[in-house]
């Protein structure tokens, strides 16, 4: 897939406005984790403007924006005071980059594939609400709660709800009245017809109107006049030399200090965790559905780390907040997450005083209004028309995330939906199907393709409830990978308590490594044995079993190689059956058997001719079978021929290579009153399937007679109840069956 060009004229326009957007938001948002991580207030904007520079060009994410992560400030602040001074905090920051490089190498993003979507979108509902209560303040000009602090319990010994309920008692007209002015602008703006034209984001619009309604306040010395705590606050340098005072460089003598590694390991894991859960939910989100190679991501975020860690910044990840506010902005490529670096860069070094005229409220209206996007009642409905299994793990992420934080709401999401996945693994680990062989019945356990940890506790339950004598096949055929702990416990069950509980235990499919052999310990084709015992009524019961397997799509299992070697040395089939040859009607399959279970006789029109007759006699006489089923079945060709052909040859006595054929329909003829089936020719097609259908059941019906009246060895096998015969009329178009006389036939054998 070829990789999308940065400079284009059809995307270039899109990523300098959505940089430009991100940039005006990612400022405060960086200022604020800073503040609430007790890091130097410039150190999150360092890390903002690494996250644009260096990041966006080693990632292939073509839409997420890394800056200081909001789901580390308390791991921050926490380590800052463990290792006592910044710096030493900073050279535990560089080898945390170092870390996630070494992960990202070895491909440790496949983590991310197993992140349960229900988290994912549980994730963006929580920011989005978070997003919408934490900026309400900031909308009305209540600031004591610096931005970018995602957590419940604020440093301010607020909480999210408490804060809500201070802003009755701290309330700034000017800044409430451009917050409310600015949402208004944004849920109109996308609605006007000359903006889609030209394309102004209106995130842009609404700090530019931000900025200029607060100098008119200022030029009227209004009391509506924003200052303080609700405009940005960047630290403000002199020049650039001023700038580089900033920068705090790792304190590289305490390489040796073990709480550095510790800390660094820390930084690195969870860093990593809260990076590839955000690439997933952010990807999601894309327009485009672009995938974010989660290996390469690592790397970038290792990189990123490095750098941050040399020049004075706290930790970065894939920041939620801001990419979010990226693809609503039309961001097209990473171009847009450069433009907002440089952008900082440039801003925070040469113009740090511009920015710091923009007030807080307009900035909270844009977030404010992304978090109603991420947290779309839509996508509650959709959750819940998934069913309990998505919608509780999708609910618990979100009540986490709200009522703690960002890092511990996700593990508490992924903890539930764990527990879920463990349950339905549990439950409906593999299929199973009691099967009805001739040799008896057989729990045939089908395992899936992959068979890991977390089946085991399921399989050994479906093996422990097996009742005492039963039998168990595990199919392994399917399987590509099963784990360890799972083979040993089939072999400890195999070797132990099956031979305890007289159980038998067949496998099959187990590759050779797995040092478990195949064996099937079950008769899957007719012997000697079977066939002796069998009544004619069971053989009628078997049959009509595999029938049902046949509708129902639920086929026996069977080594037909197997069974061809089983079958070498001799055959013990247990009935006979007389078909027709249309194709649509193979008796081995209608009946689901195998190799050496049935005599199969086949012929147009299932008549019944002396050779026939005689096959029949070896067959039962001889060969032990104690069944015959005579089995015609519908819209058969040979049936309606002999229809249409009633008062003349189907060829004409001067024609050579007819005389067979006629033969055939002779035979379909006696079987029927012919004159009830003379106006056959004259009925619309509809009449004539169902008259030929009816023309069939006489058919089987009469050569269920023939066999009797022409047969003294069958008759006599009949009237000692050695055997029986029974019709049939099989349905081509639903591949139903309807026996004929089988009580009948039956009162004769012994049951």
């Amino acid at each position: 897939m070829a990789r999308p060009t940065l400079f284009s004229s059809t995307t270039l326009p899109r990523d300098l406005t959505a940089g430009m957007v991100v940039f005006l938001v990612a400022v405060p948002l960086c200022l604020g984790v800073s503040l609430a991580s007790n890091a130097p207030l410039i150190s999150g904007v360092l890390t903002g403007i690494v996250g644009g520079l260096v990041v966006a060009v080693v990632s292939r994410s073509q839409t997420s924006v890394s800056g200081p992560g909001a789901g580390l400030t308390a791991i921050v602040a926490a380590q800052i005071a463990a290792l006592g001074s910044f710096e030493t905090f900073l050279l535990a920051v560089v080898l945390a980059g170092i870390i996630q490089i070494a992960l990202g190498l070895a491909r440790g993003g496949f983590i991310a594939a197993f992140f349960p979507m229900s988290v994912i979108k549980g994730l963006l509902a929580a920011i989005g609400i978070i997003l919408i209560l934490k900026q309400i303040p900031h909308l009305l000009g209540h600031d004591t709660d610096p931005e970018g602090e995602m957590s419940f319990l604020q440093p301010d010994r607020e909480n999210t709800f408490s804060e809500l309920v201070e802003i009755f008692f701290d309330f700034h007209g000017g800044a409430a009245l451009i917050g409310l002015l600015s949402i208004a602008v944004l849920v109109c703006w996308d609605r006007l017809k000359f903006q889609r034209k030209y394309y102004l984001p209106g995130p842009l619009i609404v700090v530019l109107l931000g900025v200029l309604l607060n100098e008119l306040f200022q030029m009227r010395a209004s009391s509506l006049a924003i200052s303080g705590t609700h405009l940005v606050q960047v630290p403000v340098a002199d020049s650039f030399a001023g700038f580089l005072q900033f920068l705090r460089f790792p304190n590289f003598g305490e390489w040796s200090n073990p709480l550095v590694y510790k800390a660094a390991i820390t930084i690195a894991l969870v860093a990593s965790l809260e990076s590839l859960l955000n690439l997933e939910a952010i990807d999601r989100l894309d327009p485009k559905q672009r995938t974010s190679p989660p290996s390469r991501e690592l790397v970038a975020q290792g990189v990123g780390n490095m750098v941050a860690g040399l020049i004075g910044g706290i930790p970065l990840t894939t920041a939620i907040v801001r990419s979010s506010v990226n693809i609503n902005s039309g961001s097209q490529t990473k171009l847009s997450t450069i433009v907002h670096g440089l952008l900082l860069l440039l801003c925070v070094v040469m113009v740090p005083t511009w920015l710091n005229s923009i007030p807080i409220s307009c900035l909270a209206a844009i977030l404010f209004v992304t978090g109603f996007k991420l947290a779309d009642p839509r996508l509650f409905y959709r959750m819940g028309k998934k069913g309990f299994y998505q919608l509780i793990p999708f609910l618990a992420t979100i009540l986490a995330i709200v009522f703690t934080d960002l890092l511990l709401g996700i593990l508490i999401g992924l903890g539930v939906s764990l527990s879920f996945i463990l349950y339905s693994n549990f439950r409906t680990p593999v299929s199973r199907i009691l099967e009805k062989h001739l040799g008896g019945e057989v729990l045939h356990v089908e395992l899936p393709n992959q068979v890991s940890f977390f089946k085991r506790a399921a399989i050994e339950k479906i093996l422990d409830e097996l009742p005492r004598g039963g039998h168990v096949l595990i199919d392994a055929r399917d399987s590509n990978y099963i784990d360890a702990e799972v083979l040993d416990m089939i072999r400890d069950y195999r070797d132990k308590k099956a031979q305890t509980r007289g159980v038998d235990v067949s496998l099959l499919g187990f590759q050779e490594h797995y040092a478990l052999e195949d064996k099937i310990q079950f008769a899957d084709f007719s012997s000697r044995d079977l066939q002796e015992k069998a009544t004619p009524y069971q053989i009628l019961e078997i049959l009509k079993e595999g029938h049902q397997r046949f509708t129902s799509g639920k086929r026996l299992m069977r080594d037909l190689s197997r069974q061809v070697y089983g079958t070498a040395d001799s055959q013990h089939p247990l009935a006979v059956v007389l078909s027709c040859i249309d194709s649509r009607a193979p008796a081995e399959l209608i009946f689901d058997l195998g190799v050496g279970d049935i005599f199969s006789a086949r012929v147009a029109g299932n008549i019944v001719s002396h050779k026939l007759l005689g096959s029949m006699e070896y067959a039962c006489g001889v060969a032990g079978a104690k069944l015959i089923l005579v089995m015609g079945h519908t819209r058969c060709g040979a049936v309606t021929t002999a229809l249409k052909f009633i008062d003349s040859p189907l060829c004409a006595s001067d024609v050579t290579g007819c005389e067979n054929i006629n033969g055939i329909l002779s035979d379909i003829h006696e079987s029927l009153d012919l004159n009830e089936y003379r106006h056959f020719n004259t009925l619309p097609p509809e009449h004539q399937e169902l008259l030929a259908s009816h023309a069939s059941r006489d058919n089987v019906q009469h050569m269920m007679q023939r066999i009797m009246n022409e047969s003294t060895m069958l008759n006599r096998l009949v009237s000692e109840g050695k055997i029986a015969i029974v019709g049939a009329v099989y349905d081509v178009a639903t591949g139903k069956i309807e026996f004929l006389n089988e009580e009948e036939a039956l009162t004769l054998t012994h049951r």
